[in-house]
């Protein structure tokens, strides 16, 4: 998905300082490509494996070159960068824009942007912000939780007791996320990130009570405004059937990407914050390599079978 400059401007121009130095009025070109691209070797004349879809980033090494050349070397330079219909430029450290630069940009139509942020960092940031703004996005059912660095999601069956169990688990020190309703992207490291929506974010609705401000009430470590995604907790009524030992791992796709998943069943006066807090804890085990139900069922059949060598 393709964005324009325009939507780099409105969501970050606060985080990465920016302000408009030219071409107010062409920010909608759009930015097919997310990665930035420092004109040296175009600046140069080589153009062959120009990367002009990218954003174009001038800092201090393309200033001092552009400084080393004659007038009208410079200007032939620049006439040919911008006639290569590059979406914008992002002028470093606050530098001034030379005049040739303005002139051109206006012709072209081409914003240019400006940050005192030195180069790399700005590079770094804006690289993330971009593949956020452009990776899929989706908004589904569920509650989310961060418990120690775990991300939660507890989906289940309207008044199955998500947003209670939830909140025991605020009260126990761990931080909501989003409440009912929830976020989720994908990121550029396969993983499912997810936060509240704009509207809701901070907020819980408590059948009985109404709706409440979880900051107001618990302070603000009891909020975090996106995690990434390691476990999805299904709550559901008792079936009699449910998984004893855990040895069968089960996942549930969420954007193309596999997630774990279990099945807890939801009965009168079981301490559902508990069993999820420990559901949580054991599934980060299970990434650091740790599976308990794997090994004691490794144990049993070593004993069996030495069992049975010993009888034949």
């Amino acid at each position: 998905m393709s964005i324009t400059v325009k939507t780099l401007w409105d969501e970050g121009r606060e985080k990465l300082s920016l302000s408009i130095v030219a071409g107010a009025q062409h920010l909608d070109r759009k930015l097919p490509e997310t990665a930035m691209n420092r004109p040296g070797l175009a600046l140069t004349g080589f153009f062959q494996y120009f990367a002009n879809q990218r954003l174009q980033i001038f800092g201090l090494a393309e200033f001092t070159y552009l400084k080393s050349l004659s007038q009208e070397e410079k200007v032939r330079r620049l006439v040919e960068l911008f006639e290569q219909q590059i979406p914008g430029i992002v002028i470093t450290r606050n530098r001034k824009a030379p005049r040739e630069i303005l002139e051109l940009a206006e012709l072209h139509k081409v914003p240019v942007l400006r940050t005192p942020m030195v180069t790399m960092n700005f590079v770094n940031e804006c690289t993330v912000l971009l593949e956020k703004l452009t990776a899929p996005q989706e908004r589904i059912q569920g509650t989310c939780m961060e418990l120690m660095g775990i991300g939660v999601l507890l989906r289940g069956d309207p008044g199955i007791g998500k947003s209670e169990t939830a909140l025991s688990l605020v009260e126990r020190g761990y931080s909501l996320v989003s409440d009912d309703v929830t976020e989720v992207r994908r990121s550029s490291r396969g993983r499912i990130v997810c936060w509240a929506n704009e509207v809701t974010r901070y907020h819980m609705e408590i059948r009985g009570i109404g709706i409440i401000h979880v900051p107001s009430l618990f302070g603000v470590a009891a909020i975090r405004r996106q995690t990434e995604l390691d476990l999805v907790i299904e709550l559901k009524a008792p079936t009699g059937n449910e998984d004893r030992t855990g040895i069968q791992p089960a996942s549930v796709e969420i954007m193309g990407v596999q997630v774990p998943c279990i099945t807890l069943p939801v009965r009168s006066g079981r301490d559902m914050a508990n069993i999820v807090e420990v559901a949580a804890l054991n599934q980060k085990l299970k990434e650091l390599g740790h599976d308990a139900a794997k090994e004691l069922d490794e144990k049993i059949i070593t004993r069996l079978t030495r069992g049975r060598v010993q009888y034949v």
